[in-house]
């Protein structure tokens, strides 16, 4: 149990400090790199979906 707390804690911890840094320095992206990245996320869901059910029959 106390290996859990720590690992949420270092969690925590991390996204408190790497979210302002990414506000930050992060850079603003346009619409059109938005809709290049966003192309991929229904086949990657799919292709993920795919992969957890052959993982839950396999075992």
């Amino acid at each position: 149990m106390g290996v859990l707390i720590i690992i949420l804690g270092i969690l925590f911890a991390s996204l408190f400090i790497l979210i302002p840094l990414l506000e930050k320095y992060g850079k603003e992206r346009s619409p059109e790199e938005l809709q290049k990245i966003t192309r991929f996320f229904l086949p990657l869901m799919i292709i993920m979906l795919i992969a957890m059910a052959v993982r839950y029959f396999i075992a």
